[in-house]
């Protein structure tokens, strides 16, 4: 079997969310980011940051500090950024003409926020012909006004793991154990 080309998507960690929300476990999440970042770029696997475009007066407003990626996990110059208004990283956005141009098949996800964006974009990805590996200590997201966000993150990792569409899945498995 040929193996399949990865990618890394960073979904909207940027200061709006880690910083003004406070979400759950920011720090370490950082710091797994960094670790699957580093690999990454010394296995030159594809890194794409997706950043929210919040309007005037939401934490994402474009242009405000909100808005900025983290500086922890800065891009570089060559890494892809592709800009949304949605909960689904593919909708109306570029992504996944950049993914096909890369002939990029499986997506090692990661971000902000669980039950939003990350789990939207891996439930589209998986359904446009993407296999997903969900990391499963590397996205997060604040409490609601039921669930704590420590709750909602792992419902979403027990959810999301093994969903499929056709051939198309998503596993979801820690940093630690993430072959880039």
């Amino acid at each position: 079997m040929a193996m399949q080309r990865n990618a890394l998507v960073i979904i909207d960690v940027q200061v709006g969310i880690i910083e003004g929300f406070h979400a759950h476990r920011a720090t370490e999440v950082l710091g797994h980011i960094n670790k699957l970042l580093s690999q990454a770029r010394a296995q030159n696997i594809p890194i794409i940051y997706v950043q929210h475009d919040g309007k005037a007066g939401h934490p994402l407003e474009v242009g405000t500090e909100g808005w900025r990626i983290h500086s922890d996990i800065k891009p570089h110059d060559e890494d892809l950024i592709i800009r949304k208004r949605a909960s689904d990283s593919f909708f109306e956005t570029t992504l996944q003409r950049e993914l096909e141009a890369r002939g990029i098949k499986h997506l090692i996800v990661t971000g902000c926020m669980t039950e939003y964006c990350v789990d939207t974009t891996s439930r589209s990805a998986v359904s446009l012909g993407y296999d997903v590996t969900l990391v499963s200590d590397a996205h997060t997201t604040i409490d609601n006004k039921l669930l704590t966000a420590a709750q909602i993150i792992a419902h979403h990792n027990a959810l999301l793991d093994g969903f499929d569409a056709g051939p198309h899945s998503i596993i979801v498995k820690p940093t630690d154990e993430v072959n880039l």
